[in-house]
């Protein structure tokens, strides 16, 4: 935020876009302290079966957060183990994808050769920077690889929207304000619900689209100045209006201010 300890949300795009080359990531929001704890489990899980870097996003809100938790049993604790090799070191590439695209990931120790460095390479893992067709496909592949996987990596949460007239879409701390603000919004007769974004990249665009085609607007709260309003704008194909509220300067976003915007989405008749 530029202002030491006190929260925002300005680093969406750089999770998304701040890479080592054009390739897409997977980034993760909690919004509580317990979902901090299960998320990050996730995130690893994440890591391990897509052999891709996973970011949590949180916010100085969650950050400095005091909650009381109940932690599940380990024994429960879903976890994902990287596929290893199926051939002897002699025959191994390390990034030779089968057709999930995500190569098997050998421990280093284990006597398997792994050349690691950032070019762009070939299956061996030595530069392929002048082979121009390859970088393409590995490129390609990289994409591939989350993209054909959505359904699997994206989540959300959705909160009174089954007959919402308004639907607002936010993440992280300010999610919390929004919630509140979309039961007060019930107390004063405005059917508003909530969109919740748990994964942030890869953007839900379908999601959000479905949801924007039996909605009558969408408000957009984060702080920020507005990067993931723009990414609904998007997705949603202009079958809804969509407004912003982006809050900035090292304050929480407050169910007063949604509950404000809200009323004035109302009073412009959806138009």
């Amino acid at each position: 935020s530029g202002m030491a300890t006190l929260p925002a949300q300005g680093d969406v795009m750089q999770a998304r876009w701040g890479t080592h080359g054009d390739h897409p990531i997977i980034a993760l929001s909690p919004h509580s302290v317990r979902e901090c704890f299960d998320i990050t489990v996730r995130a690893v899980n994440l890591a391990e079966k897509y052999r891709t870097p996973v970011i949590i996003l949180t916010d100085g809100v969650v950050g400095h957060m005091r909650e009381v938790v109940e932690l599940p049993d380990y024994d429960t604790v879903e976890r994902v183990d990287r596929k290893g090799p199926s051939v002897p070191p002699a025959e191994y590439l390390p990034y030779r994808a089968g057709h999930d695209l995500v190569p098997e990931f050998a421990r280093f120790g284990d006597g398997y050769h792994w050349y690691v460095n950032s070019s762009m390479h070939a299956e061996s893992g030595f530069s392929a920077t002048g082979d121009h067709p390859w970088a393409r496909k590995l490129l390609q592949r990289l994409h591939d690889k989350i993209d054909s996987n959505k359904g699997d990596i994206i989540d959300f949460e959705e909160y009174m929207l089954d007959d919402a007239d308004v639907a607002v879409v936010s993440f992280g701390a300010s999610a919390r304000s929004a919630r509140a603000a979309v039961r007060r919004a019930r107390e004063k007769g405005i059917r508003a619900g909530l969109f919740r974004l748990i994964t942030v990249w890869p953007f839900p665009e379908e999601e959000l689209l479905r949801l924007a085609r039996v909605v009558k607007a969408m408000l957009v709260v984060e702080m920020n100045m507005g990067q993931v309003y723009g990414e609904v704008r998007k997705a949603v194909r202009q079958e809804t209006n969509v407004y912003s509220l982006g809050w900035t300067g090292g304050e929480l976003v407050t169910p007063t201010l949604i509950l404000e915007k809200l009323e004035e989405v109302v009073e412009c008749g959806w138009k």
